[in-house]
């Protein structure tokens, strides 16, 4: 009885190392999120040319606020001269007017905000894929992510990769962009140079 304990125990403690080294050659790390969106230069790259965008898709509408906003301001100047069936009849048409206008603000702030989340979502995409690739590439078993919706509850400063990725993305993008932003920074310095 006591021999079989004894192996039994041994038993347990050569377990119990065993599950020891395979805890020690656990690789894993996290990357903070947002901390990713914030600093990926395609991210703001991406951002930068939807507002852009987004102001050029605006234009049309705000020409016509515009207009709106002076036959309005005139509506006013001119409703105690032509008379009060003018000023029903004209009121009426700027009523109309106004919520054709409203219809039409709303659905462009729709297609703006579909197209926009189309964007987002293949970049966050992208990423995911990335951070695929690298934690196979780098022997990771998990790397976890933080930030806007926190799955980690608790990790060592030393698992940390946001950093590492960040760079490696921002090398990545700005070989594939062939070098625009570097030419755009060139180009400032030479015109502040010439001021």
């Amino acid at each position: 009885m006591k021999k079989s304990l004894l192996i039994l125990g041994l038993a347990l403690a050569l377990f119990s190392c065993n599950k020891n080294e395979q805890k020690e050659s656990f690789k894993s790390a996290y990357i903070d999120t947002a901390v990713l969106m914030e600093k990926y230069e395609k991210f703001k790259d991406e951002d930068a040319k939807f507002k852009v965008k987004s102001q050029e898709m605006g234009r049309p509408l705000e020409a016509k606020l515009k207009a709106f906003q002076s036959e309005a301001a005139n509506f006013q100047q001119n409703a105690q001269i032509k008379g009060m069936a003018w000023a029903q009849q004209k009121g009426a048409e700027l009523q109309q007017r106004e919520q054709q206008l409203a219809m039409e603000q709303d659905a462009l702030l729709r297609q703006i905000q579909i197209e926009s989340d189309s964007v987002r979502s293949k970049l966050i995409n992208d990423v995911k894929e990335y951070i695929k690739t690298y934690g196979k590439k780098q022997g990771y078993d998990y790397i976890y992510g933080t930030g806007d919706a926190a799955t980690v509850l608790y990790a060592k400063e030393g698992y940390d990769i946001t950093e590492e990725v960040l760079k490696q993305l921002n090398d990545e993008f700005k070989a594939s962009n062939g070098g625009v932003e570097e030419k755009a920074e060139a180009t400032e310095t030479k015109e502040e140079e010439k001021k």
